[in-house]
């Protein structure tokens, strides 16, 4: 599903998330007005380096292995309004026939009229930072493909083909003893008939979650649930419409979360100071260089080895990450890239980050892929979606 593309829905139904997600709900009219009467909050000067093993103890394997590995499209979520864990099961029935609803008007995509949609909301348990974090959930749509009844006989498909006649009544009366003939008979066993256990394929998946949310937990009533962070899989227009029934049941509002060149520069920073005992992916950075008549792209490659090294010759914080150090480490990389390449990166800007940790883009993209450290890299994707909130 890491690349899945779904058709485009039709012309007449708009397929871009921001496009379903508009207007300020109560809720959020509520933020901003607190907002307003609050002081700026800085961009703190220092932050702890993600620590492994920070999962809880009654956390799936399973379910985290599923996280991984996949490119997921961020979002920042105001809370939900009386959202409640105990009704998960109707939740994936509300939501599976708005689904249809919305297929039916010609908003949805099309999975072919044979095939049905199926909604499953399930828990993440054991994904938070600490016990005050609300509980993380999964939202798959999952294509329900069409299966064969039988009952352990055998299947025959005959195409009888009799010279001398074309009419089809004929044919009907004339099957056995008919000379000039010719008989085909296909037989199907049971293992080549679609299997009862046959797993479905999974259209779309959205998980929720707050690691560390104890800033926009405080400011709340008991009466919301707040998971500032979404993180999504599959087609867009799947995502807007899924989003949209969040938003008029919940009374929430979705916002494409923006991820800029400073927010990179601190995950490369973290995520390389990362102690790791293999190293499965190369340190890259990509920049983009503004021309005309489209935009150059730069990408530098280092071995994750020789980037830790670097970052420990400019760190002096133990356990922590300043911004001082990561303006150093950041100038020390473009001082190597010039030195060998004779090109100044000063008029580039940093677009995606790759480590062996995690990746991300400026277009709000990013893979997971340690599992050690997934609630360290969900913690600093929190912390950006609450600030965007707020």
């Amino acid at each position: 599903m890491d690349s899945y593309n779904a058709p485009e829905s039709t012309p007449s139904a708009s397929s871009r998330p921001e496009d379903y997600f508009i207007g300020a709900t109560p809720l959020q009219k509520r933020l901003e007005s607190v907002r307003k009467q609050s002081s700026f909050i800085p961009t703190p000067p220092r932050r702890k380096i993600p620590q492994c093993s920070q999962l809880q103890e009654d956390v799936d394997p399973q379910k985290v292995a599923f996280l991984l590995h996949k490119q997921w499209t961020l979002y920042s979520l105001t809370p939900l309004y009386k959202f409640s864990y105990s009704n998960l099961k109707e939740y994936s029935r509300h939501l599976n026939a708005f689904i249809v609803a919305e297929k039916q008007k010609g908003l949805a995509v099309e999975v072919g009229e044979d095939f049905n949609i199926k909604v499953i909301f399930s828990t993440l348990l054991g994904m938070k930072g600490t016990q005050r974090d609300p509980e993380a959930f999964l939202v798959q749509g999952l294509i329900l493909s069409p299966r064969l009844e039988y009952s352990g006989t055998i299947l025959v498909d005959c195409n009888l083909c009799l010279l001398g006649s074309s009419d089809p009544s004929t044919l009907a009366f004339q099957v056995a003893g008919t000379t000039g003939a010719c008989h085909h008979t296909r037989i199907l066993s049971k293992s080549q008939l679609p299997s009862e256990n046959r797993e479905d394929k999974v259209l779309w998946t959205g998980w929720f979650c707050c690691i560390f949310g104890d800033s926009l937990l405080e400011t709340v009533s008991e009466d919301f649930t707040c998971l500032p962070l979404f993180l999504a899989n599959g087609a867009e227009s799947n995502t807007a419409i899924i989003g949209t029934w969040f938003q008029k049941t919940f009374d929430c509002y979705f916002s494409p979360l923006a991820i800029n060149a400073f927010n990179l520069s601190w995950m490369a920073a973290m995520w390389t100071a990362c102690k790791m005992d293999h190293y499965v992916a190369t340190t890259e950075f990509l920049w983009s260089v503004p021309c005309s008549p489209q935009s150059l792209d730069i990408s530098f490659a280092i071995h994750p080895e020789d980037a830790k090294a670097l970052w420990d010759s400019v760190h002096k914080t133990p356990g922590e990450v300043t911004q001082e150090e990561v303006d150093l480490f950041m100038d020390c990389l473009y001082s190597h890239f010039h030195r060998h390449f004779k090109i100044h990166l000063s008029a580039t800007r940093l677009v995606r980050v790759s480590t062996s940790v995690a990746s991300a883009h400026t277009d709000g993209k990013i893979k997971i892929l340690c599992h050690k450290y997934l609630i360290g890299v969900l913690a600093y994707l929190t912390e950006l979606a609450i600030f965007q909130i707020e």
